[in-house]
């Protein structure tokens, strides 16, 4: 896979994390109001900086046309980083609207 192709994928990953994330943020702040507990908020906390956390990944690749490093290497890694957060958050997700 060109590197190229790999930062691609892995800013793609991080949108869709994103919008799934937002999702869940929805969700569990309708929860946090209905039910008032601490873990309902804890989950509402995790989705906020995991969402920081993609929008400046996407942010850094839209503005400066590259994500973290030119290395083949690193650009690999991060797109495998970014798959297993897209599981986590989907399994999360599946879990949540079940």
């Amino acid at each position: 896979m060109a590197m190229a192709t790999e930062t691609m994928a892995a800013t793609a990953l991080s949108a869709v994390n994103l919008v799934v994330l937002v999702s869940l943020a929805g969700v569990w702040i309708r929860n946090y109001f209905e039910f008032r507990t601490p873990l309902v908020l804890g989950l509402v906390a995790f989705s906020a900086v995991l969402a920081v956390e993609n929008a400046v990944a996407v942010y850094f690749f839209f503005s400066m046309h590259m994500l973290y490093s030119g290395d083949p290497v690193v650009q690999t890694i991060v797109l495998v980083m970014r798959l297993l957060q897209f599981v986590a958050v989907a399994a999360l997700a599946w879990v949540t609207m079940r």
